[in-house]
């Protein structure tokens, strides 16, 4: 039986998590201990995410647009979540780990662009 680390609920909401192979479906439990995901087809396959574990959490911001979807590091590795939500999340997520932790991650074209701007600066000093 899973057992939630969270004594007080912030946030519950619906959203996917992208661990492993494809997406589960499933709902956010925000508290004041961790970030939860209990996978709606079986409630054992869960993700507790606590504070004090939270490296960074970050999502694409056009604009004024948030990316529904979001990413979480951890010592642990990297974890990437979906909701509609997701700049509610975010806001929680601040109240919890501090406004440095909460990062603008890059948007694809600015991914691309860093790229290509060290490919021809590679060339430049060969």
């Amino acid at each position: 039986m899973a057992q939630s680390l969270n004594t007080k609920v912030d946030y519950s909401g619906k959203g996917v998590s992208y661990l492993g192979f494809g997406g589960k479906v499933g709902k956010f439990l925000i508290g004041d201990k961790a970030l939860e995901f209990y996978n709606d087809n079986n409630v054992e396959h869960y993700i507790q995410i606590p504070w004090s574990s939270i490296n960074q959490i970050g999502a694409n911001v056009s604009q004024k647009k948030i990316s529904r979807h979001f990413e979480i590091f951890t010592d642990k590795g990297k974890f990437l979540f979906a909701s509609k939500d997701s700049g509610k999340i975010l806001k929680i997520a601040r109240e919890h780990i501090g406004n440095d932790k909460v990062v603008k991650l890059p948007t694809l074209l600015q991914t691309i662009g860093q790229s290509l701007k060290k490919i021809f600066n590679s060339k430049k000093t060969e």
